[in-house]
């Protein structure tokens, strides 16, 4: 990513020099996370302008790996894990999640049926699994939604973008 940025500022630094005000203005912007990707820092933590359709334009073309969003999924112990907290305190620093999952408790659960697995959950005193806490983080994290339909023959849920209008859900 710093590589990128790097060769990014120099072409915008050089189109400065010419008298180019929106190269100088985003040569500002790519030193600063230059700057903030040299110490070590994700540019999903990055505080980009997202009002600025430029910035947001360029961090497209950019592609940063480290801007792209990160769920942690920390696989813990049935007893209180020491270290999941911080993970999660990393995770907050980065602008990402983190789920914790107990294997353990997950494959308990995937033998059952519907049935004993609710009375498991109750049981736990747990509303969710942890597999699908990480199934709803993911399409949150990836902007996605189910669109439900019903027929005579099925019911379907279309995973689809958030804000789809309905006739184009309907084309999936």
């Amino acid at each position: 990513d710093l590589e990128v940025v790097s060769n990014r500022l120099g072409r915008q630094q050089k189109a400065a020099k010419t008298g180019n005000k929106a190269a100088a203005a985003e040569a500002a912007w790519l030193a600063d996370l230059a700057a903030w990707l040299e110490g070590g820092k994700p540019a999903r933590s990055f505080a980009f302008d997202e009002s600025d359709d430029a910035v947001k334009a360029t961090r497209k073309e950019l592609g940063l790996l480290s801007a792209k969003p990160v769920i942690y999924a920390c696989n813990v112990g049935e007893d209180e894990n020491p270290y999941f907290p911080l993970v999660a305190a990393r995770a907050k620093e980065e602008n990402a999640q983190a789920i914790p999952i107990c294997a353990k408790t997950e494959e308990d659960i995937a033998g059952s049926t519907q049935e004993e697995k609710i009375a498991f959950l109750q049981e736990m005193g747990i509303e969710s699994t942890g597999l699908d806490k990480l199934i709803k983080a993911s399409y949150e994290l990836l902007g996605l939604i189910s669109f439900l339909t019903d027929g005579k023959k099925e019911c379907r849920a279309w995973t689809i973008r958030k804000g789809t209008k309905a006739p184009q859900a309907a084309g999936k």
